[in-house]
Formats: C-alpha cells, structure tokens, sequence
C-alpha cells in the first residue's frame, strides 16, 4: 500500500502540480481546497504525510497546523508547510505552529520530493 499524503492547498494549477508529481512518485495523494477542509480530511484519513499551504481562506495554515497537531492522535503526523511566504522569520512561524518542513514557492520538484522523503522515510 502507498504512503498517503494529504494536499492543503487553495490554488487548482497547485494542486494539480503537486498530485502529478506526489502520485508520478508512487504516492496516494488526498486534496483539501481550504484549511477547514483540511483539518476535516486530516481527522477522517489520517494520512502518513500533509503538505500544507499558508496562506488560505477560511482557516490559514498555521492554524489548521495547530488544530490538526492538537487533535488526539495527530500529534506525530508530519505536516511539511509549502507556502510563497519565504521572508525572513517565515519558516521558523511555520515550525512554532507545528510543522516539521518547510519548502518556499515556486519549488523545485526535485527538492520537494525529497523533504517528502526524509520525512517519511528516517534513518
């Protein structure tokens, strides 16, 4: 069974970019449009990995990061932030609300897929 990994991500063009290269790479690929949505998905599926945007409607990233890291049993989920914010101070907010990676937009491909497999693959 492949990993699963769960897609927080308003922007079509982005998740369409992001669920070819995840699934070309032998992954299961979940999509959330918003970060209410993602934290629904996130508590049903239980996914091995979420990469989560920043800056969305209704609920943004940091937040959904919080409430999906506060939920029982989410604690450990891997949550890699991938987000256009990457000013100075950016990513250290992204990991004090939680999460474990950060990649800045545009990304590399090569270099996101990597992240992803550090996380989910220690040693």
């Amino acid at each position: 069974m492949s990993q699963r990994i769960l897609v927080v991500e308003d922007q079509p063009d982005n998740r369409t970019i992001l669920r070819d290269l995840l699934t070309a790479a032998g992954f299961t690929v979940l999509e959330a449009e918003d970060g209410e949505d993602g934290i629904a998905m996130a508590l049903a599926e239980r996914p091995d990995l979420i990469l989560m945007d920043i800056q969305m409607p209704l609920v943004d990233g940091y937040a959904a990061t919080r409430r999906i890291k506060a939920a029982p049993g989410m604690a450990t989920t891997p949550i890699i932030a991938v987000t256009s914010y990457a000013l100075a101070g950016d990513e250290a907010k992204t990991r004090a609300a939680g999460c474990d990676g950060y990649i800045a937009k545009p990304f590399s491909p090569r270099a996101l897929l990597a992240e992803v497999r550090r996380i989910l693959e220690p040693g």
